[in-house]
């Protein structure tokens, strides 16, 4: 999700309203978009090439797979229009994927109207509530990604620190977690000091450019091979598989966290 200044939607193509909430989807220049109650962006697809991350930030979350290469569990709290998703399915045949969305019309627009897979044995998406299912599912995900707004921004029960202390027990023991946050949130800080004190001071933060969305990256452990080497070898290889912009990301993480000339520190 991304938050765009105040403006209509572009061609309105669907919009469903239930109660006080609405969603709605739009399209322009070839990108067809999501929205939940208001203009933010909560999801966005290329209609040509509907499998691929258009927003940065989706992008930005994927350089978990700098961290831990070998991980292949994913587990996703919020579903918006399933870009990663998609995007782990289409492109990483060996990875397994649960993502738990609340909304059922969330579920039924991402199938509908972004291309999202039906479950099978590589992808399940799962309607409950996220807090629960990450209390219920103790050690049970390699790499957890949370990306769940409202059209407020990121609800209370997704910030709190008994949320962020769940997401770290729902990770194994080298497992790691990736959300995304607005760098504007006036909260940003207080969230960022929760998610550092549930994970033990094992973060780094990825600004990933505008419109000031920051994936901040929480480790069960510190992963064990982070000099700089390392990381540009990895990512020149994942940017030459996949097409994301990883050796950028890896000097943002340079530029925006402790760190030696020789190794990134967590």
């Amino acid at each position: 999700m991304f938050r765009l200044g105040p403006r209509r939607f572009a061609r309105s193509i669907h919009r469903k309203v239930s109660g006080d909430a609405s969603v709605d989807v739009s399209e322009s220049d070839g990108v067809r978009s999501l929205h939940l109650g208001s203009s933010t962006v909560q999801s966005s697809m290329r209609v040509a090439a509907p499998q691929d991350l258009e927003l940065t930030y989706t992008r930005g979350i994927m350089a978990f797979m700098l961290f831990r290469p070998q991980a292949r569990n994913v587990l996703a709290i919020g579903l918006g229009g399933g870009s990663i998703p998609k995007f782990i399915h289409h492109y990483l045949p060996e990875f397994t994927t649960r993502v738990v969305e609340i909304n059922p019309q969330v579920i039924a627009i991402a199938r509908s109207h972004f291309h999202l897979p039906e479950n099978d044995a590589r992808l399940q998406v799962i309607e409950t509530d996220g807090v629960e299912y990450l209390r219920e599912h103790p050690s049970d995900a390699e790499v957890l990604i949370v990306d769940a707004f409202d059209s407020q921004g990121v609800p209370p029960e997704l910030c709190s620190q008994d949320f962020f202390d769940s997401c770290a027990e729902a990770l194994t023991i080298d497992g790691l977690m990736a959300i995304n946050l607005w760098g504007s949130d006036r909260n940003f800080d207080v969230y960022l000091q929760r998610i550092e004190q549930s994970f033990g001071g094992r973060v780094l933060v990825l600004p990933t450019g505008r419109p000031g969305n920051i994936v901040v990256f929480g480790f069960r452990r510190t992963p064990p091979d982070l000099r700089w080497a390392t990381l540009r070898e990895r990512a020149k290889n994942l940017q030459d598989q996949l097409k994301i912009e990883f050796l950028e990301f890896v000097e943002r993480l340079r530029d925006n966290n402790l760190n030696t000339s020789n190794r990134l520190i967590v």
